[in-house]
């Protein structure tokens, strides 16, 4: 049996493999109460949840892009009634660690679903977190030396089903990486999706090179937002508005430096990326939007070159 390669420095260098999450067998639409997100329960309630088959048919534009560029896919094994869309969710790897996500209890299914991957992989680099310590993957963001982390520590963070990545969570990765710069940024937590942060690739995403995406509100406090402008330079960043934020418009998904996977709505964003230089790969994807994840969330990278 190969053994199936682990290096994650940043989010841009060349895709040699992924796990892409499925969306067959996603399961009845859940009750207002039963969402894990703001946006989700909007769409319940005003009967515009998404249809399997249009999130299938989503998935597998994306699937065909991939591919097309040469990359590795892996996909989790269909669990019955299950939504295994967001698989960024579930884990993530850091230089050539994989790390299992400490995630909400009703998900831990979701795990064993892409065990059959987990077996191709040095079991020696395979992390298992301490339990106190929650995490997902779209809060965290290695960036060469960096390891950008999305958080809430609020008092309230228990109470917040939107907050996903504790200060545990923060305090693990710095001790775990001592040669990294690890910056963690206060997220703002809202049951108003079009004020919600559900994690750091919601309001931010680094693209190319040195260019990133970027939505101030995503952030509590002024001086994170700062940060990331004073490190990528006000003109190699593109602010998304509100709506912007809110159609998921930072969480596009790099399969190069050059190449960027994005939804084909997103006018204003694609039509700087290409000024800027970068091939853009439009595909439909604003069904899958309507659960608060888009194409990054959609994807475990494994190996970039």
């Amino acid at each position: 049996m190969s053994i199936i390669p682990l290096k994650i420095e940043n989010e841009t260098s060349s895709l040699k493999s992924v796990i892409l999450g499925i969306a067959n067998d996603n399961g009845p639409i859940p009750k207002p109460e039963d969402c894990y997100d703001p946006k989700s329960k909007q769409h319940v309630l005003a009967g515009t949840y998404p249809d399997e088959k249009d999130m299938i048919a989503e998935m597998d534009a994306f699937n065909a892009v991939l591919v097309e560029h040469n990359v590795k896919v892996y996909r989790p094994e269909i669990l019955e009634n299950v939504n295994q869309i967001f698989a960024r969710d579930i884990g993530f790897v850091i230089d050539d660690l994989f790390f299992k996500s400490n995630i909400l209890p009703d998900r831990i299914d979701e795990l064993q679903a892409i065990e059959h991957v987990l077996n191709k992989i040095d079991s020696t680099k395979i992390v298992t977190l301490p339990e106190e310590v929650h995490v997902e993957g779209g809060d965290i963001m290695p960036w060469n030396e960096h390891l950008f982390i999305g958080t809430y520590t609020a008092p309230d963070y228990p109470d917040q089903i939107t907050a996903r990545t504790n200060k545990a969570a923060v305090d693990y990765f710095v001790k775990k990486f001592p040669n990294k710069k690890v910056k963690s940024f206060e997220l703002r937590k809202s049951t108003n999706p079009k004020e919600n942060a559900l994690h750091l690739d919601c309001c931010f995403q680094p693209i190319g090179k040195n260019k990133a995406i970027l939505h101030k509100n995503g952030f509590l406090l002024e001086e994170d937002y700062n940060y990331l402008v004073n490190l990528f330079g006000k003109s190699n960043i593109f602010e998304i508005t509100k709506d912007e934020m809110y159609n998921m418009n930072s969480n596009v998904f790099s399969i190069s430096e050059e190449v960027i996977v994005s939804e084909k709505n997103f006018t204003r964003l694609n039509t700087w990326l290409r000024e800027n230089g970068f091939k853009v790969e439009e595909i439909p994807y604003a069904e899958i939007a309507k659960q608060e994840g888009l194409l990054r969330c959609s994807t475990l990278p494994l190996e970039r070159e």
